[in-house]
């Protein structure tokens, strides 16, 4: 027993000696906030909707996170209709019920904003003040005021407002590119309307590429945001700015520790050129891209996988006047160093157009250089239709797919040139489906060799190697990639 009460008291008498050396390792963000919290702004817009848009609504201040997937929980208590709401936090939503017969009413959308300039300059997200026909900033002493849109830039998903006002408390900017992983950072925002909420979290990684968003290499943490928190700040232990809270992932529209801010330095470039042209303007290869997995590096004779994979090159671009072509593999860009697919972009984009780049490309197992002018970005391709016409196929026993030889038609929708390549109509399981080949993809190329018809892939599978990975060339829905094919027998 006595031996038992002097563990217990060695241990209290411990805890009590170290909680102040623990505690004093946390950081106080008391002071950080008390600084900061006064400019750090509130954003509600007003949009014309019709009524016929309303029966699928959420209620006014919730707003749904990018690419969420609704679970039947919010299905069951806000409808089937929620999943056609904007997806990105901050959105424009509709109130639910509302005047029937189509007359317009207004929606309303909250969102967050910082103040970068005393005579009321202020940054939030592209997707918190779309579509919206008025945009009112409430500041922390209750003031309201009407916003105008300076300019606003989709890709980038940042907005530039402008209030009428003086001597406005400003936050400092810092440097995203001085930003650490395992660094301490905050958040002020309004999470579900509730203002100058304050969360922290440290940075979990940088340079996170999204799906929707190739031109911002995000930064990634587990500071808590939620809707509402779009456009907000986050801050570093020194007070500066270092990023643009903008999209959370998650499943039931709240925050499950994954949350993407926007780096300070890509906001500023973008905020620089809003102000002076009101619009973004970003350099541009013209080239479609992908990642080298390791099956494809070891089809390219690689060590490992890293680099931009170029699986297609537009015509009337930089890169096709350079002379890239398919099958390159961008290993550096003004000699940075490609590690994924996903680092090209961003650097690509911040790139003045008319400027010079030198590449460094992988091909065909050696390295050269090639100096490339980069353009401009045009605006997004045109979709392409989808092929309306069938055609009676023949099998190849190796791939175990049906292939034919596209027809005119097919080719015109599918913008194929005049001759080559071939149509895969089915696909059975076997090493086509395990390499990811679908019906309606066109295999354009097999290894470094141009596909000329059907009766050239026959003989070119025929000869395929058994147990050695071949990489295929496939347009799909028009864009192209590479895929690594490996047959057993």
């Amino acid at each position: 027993m006595r031996q038992a009460y002097r563990s217990n008291f060695f241990v209290i008498a411990l805890m009590m000696v170290l909680s102040p050396i623990l505690h004093a390792q946390l950081p106080d963000f008391t002071g950080l906030v008390e600084d900061n919290n006064a400019a750090v702004v509130n954003i509600s817009t007003t949009q014309k909707v019709a009524a016929s848009d309303q029966g699928s609504a959420l209620p006014p201040g919730i707003e749904l996170p990018e690419g969420v997937p609704l679970d039947d929980l919010l299905k069951r208590y806000f409808g089937e209709g929620a999943p056609g709401m904007p997806p990105m936090p901050g959105a424009p939503q509709a109130p639910p019920g509302g005047p029937e017969g189509g007359d317009p009413s207004e929606s309303k959308s909250l969102g967050s904003g910082f103040i970068i300039s005393a005579d009321g300059y202020v940054i939030t997200n592209h997707h918190v003040i779309r579509d919206a026909d008025e945009v009112v900033v409430r500041l922390q002493d209750r003031r309201e005021l009407v916003a105008k849109i300076v300019g606003s830039d989709k890709r980038s998903d940042i907005a530039l407002l402008k209030l009428e006002a003086k001597d406005l408390p400003v936050v400092k900017l810092g440097s995203s590119e001085a930003l650490k992983v395992g660094e301490w950072v905050l958040a002020i925002g309004s999470p579900f309307g509730f203002d100058h909420s304050v969360t922290a979290g440290i940075v979990s990684a940088k340079g996170r590429s999204l799906p929707s968003d190739n031109y911002v290499p995000f930064i990634q943490t587990d500071v808590a945001i939620n809707p509402g928190n779009s456009g907000g700040p986050l801050f570093n232990l020194q007070g500066q700015v270092v990023g643009v809270n903008s999209q959370i992932y998650s499943r039931t529209g709240g925050f499950m520790g994954l949350s993407f801010a926007i780096p300070v330095d890509v906001a500023m470039q973008v905020v620089d050129q809003l102000k002076s042209q009101g619009k973004v303007s970003r350099g541009w290869l013209g080239v479609q891209i992908q990642d080298v997995t390791h099956e494809l590096a070891e089809s390219f004779g690689m060590k490992k996988p890293q680099g931009a994979l170029v699986a297609k090159i537009l015509p009337n671009s930089p890169a096709l006047e350079a002379g890239l072509q398919i099958g390159d593999i961008i290993e550096e860009f003004n000699g940075k160093e490609i590690a994924t697919s996903s680092g090209l972009p961003p650097m690509v984009g911040a790139t003045k157009i008319g400027e010079t780049a030198q590449l460094k490309v992988l091909r065909q197992g050696k390295s050269i250089e090639l100096p490339v002018k980069v353009g401009m970005l045009p605006d997004e391709e045109p979709k392409v239709a989808a092929v309306g016409e069938t055609t009676k196929g023949d099998q190849l026993a190796r791939l175990n797919v049906a292939a034919a030889n596209p027809t005119d038609t097919q080719r015109q929708q599918l913008q194929l040139p005049k001759t080559g390549g071939v149509l895969i109509l089915g696909v059975k399981p076997g090493p086509a489906l395990e390499a990811g080949i679908q019906p309606g993809d066109v295999i354009l190329r097999v290894q470094d060799q141009s596909l000329k018809d059907l009766k050239h892939l026959q003989e070119l599978v025929k000869g395929l190697p058994k147990g050695k990975t071949v990489a295929l060339l496939i347009q799909r829905r028009g864009g192209s990639q590479f895929l690594a094919l490996k047959l057993k027998d």
